[in-house]
């Protein structure tokens, strides 16, 4: 498996890891104000997505091969 198959399914992941952390922050706010071990769970997530995103994104493409 290459560095870029890696780095997608990380990112995959992660989008369900802030989805759930998300929704808990949802859940604690329905009784009373949450910790903020909950508050702020979401960040680490979205940064790792912000930057596994950013990696995807300006990571050049392998090219096929041009015909003559």
């Amino acid at each position: 498996m290459t560095l870029r198959h890696w780095i997608r399914q990380a990112h995959r992941w992660l989008g369900i890891v802030l989805t759930l952390a998300i929704l808990a922050n949802f859940a604690a706010m329905a009784f009373g104000p949450p910790p903020p071990a909950i508050v702020y769970a979401p960040l680490a997530p979205l940064a790792l997505l912000v930057a596994s995103g950013l990696t995807m994104f300006f990571r050049p493409r392998p090219r096929k091969a041009e015909r003559s």
